[in-house]
């Protein structure tokens, strides 16, 4: 700083001379613009190169009076339905609104499913990372109506409503679809998929037939995972967009062991499909993706709703995370950094590429 601080008065007091030099009568070998140029680029190339020599370590940038904790844990949340009537598969508009609200306030910020499968960790320093979904791509959860607006009560005009509201809070959600007319309006499907992407939402698959896969053979299970797939796809725009996430239906497993291969990687009519994420219905939050135990093939999720959840919905660990904050999964702002306070890294993976960060927590 010392040394950029002589540099800067050179510049002054060569400037300063040359500026004089203009008023006087003595010639001179080149002009006095060329000449303040010249010292100027030397001035700017030394500065370049101090700043080369004493790069700043990522780390003095994270805020350790924030407590982050990448080995803490991550809610998927599952919702089905938005209703004028509560039930246990729906939320009215007003609840999942409040849903929203109360994560908001209570430090929750959302993150595509994409980028927790792969641990791309991008939330805010001092912010806990959430995944919302929703199943079955039913009307409810995306309508255009006649004008061409969306329909103010579905769950995406929520949600991007919300976003404009606290634009800190991205609408990153995944919609599993199943079936021939995802958002059960067939001749706006391919407006529908592609306002979603645009608006930092994803499509994800649900097989063709809702189909159980407990007892489903390889070829039906590749028929229903595929062909959906290449359904879905058909709608996308974006020509390197790829449908690669799957919430199972009825959260079911084949039961034959050696076919389960099939959720993951597989083939339809010689056109092979690979999934990032396959997520089950579960009932507990899943595990950092730092974690040992952290498995991109089977991601348990936790019903978003307040009826019949049997004490492990939502709300229930919302109340958890609250009274057992080292739980909680914060986030220290870079991606390519895992930060965990002294005591939790035995919990990261022992291959994890990113660099590790232990401080100790008083």
């Amino acid at each position: 700083m010392i040394k950029k601080a002589i540099i800067l008065f050179m510049i002054a007091t060569l400037m300063a001379g040359c500026s004089q030099a203009e008023t006087s009568n003595f010639e001179q070998d080149e002009p006095v613009e060329q000449v303040q140029a010249e010292v100027v680029e030397e001035v700017e190339e030394e500065i370049i190169e101090e700043q080369e020599e004493e790069p700043v370590d990522p780390k003095e940038k994270i805020d350790l009076t924030l407590e982050p904790n990448e080995s803490g844990r991550i809610m998927v949340l599952m919702y089905h339905n938005i209703g004028e009537e509560e039930e246990e598969w729906t939320r009215t508009p007003e609840n999942f609104k409040k849903d929203l609200q109360i994560l908001y306030d209570k430090g929750y910020r959302p993150i595509s499913l994409r980028d927790y499968a792969t641990g791309n960790i991008t939330t805010p320093q001092g912010y806990t990372p959430i995944v919302i979904t929703f199943d079955d791509g039913n009307k409810n959860n995306f309508e255009f109506l006649e004008d061409g607006t969306v329909n103010e009560n579905s769950a995406v005009a929520i949600l991007v409503d919300f976003h404009k509201k606290n634009t800190d809070f991205e609408p990153a959600t995944t919609f599993f679809l199943t079936g021939d007319v995802p958002f059960g309006q067939r001749d706006l499907i391919s407006k529908k998929f592609n306002f979603l992407i645009e608006n930092g939402m994803d499509i994800g698959n649900h097989s063709k037939n809702h189909a159980n896969f407990t007892e489903a053979s390889s070829e039906l299970l590749q028929k229903e995972i595929g062909e959906q797939i290449q359904y879905l796809e058909s709608f996308v725009e974006a020509d390197d967009y790829k449908v690669n996430t799957i919430a199972l239906p009825y959260g079911t497993r084949p039961k034959d062991e050696t076919k389960t291969q099939y959720l993951k990687n597989g083939s339809y009519n010689d056109i092979p499909y690979e999934n990032i994420a396959i997520l089950n219905v579960g009932w507990n939050p899943g595990y950092s993706p730092y974690d040992n135990k952290f498995n991109s093939e089977s991601i348990p999720r936790i019903r978003a709703s307040e009826m019949k959840v049997d004490n492990v919905g939502m709300y229930n660990y919302l109340e958890y995370f609250d009274n057992n904050p080292d739980e909680r999964f914060i986030s220290d702002g870079n991606a390519d950094i895992v930060t965990v306070p002294e005591g939790k890294q035995e919990l990261i993976k022992s291959d994890e590429t990113k660099e590790v960060y232990i401080y100790d927590k008083k």
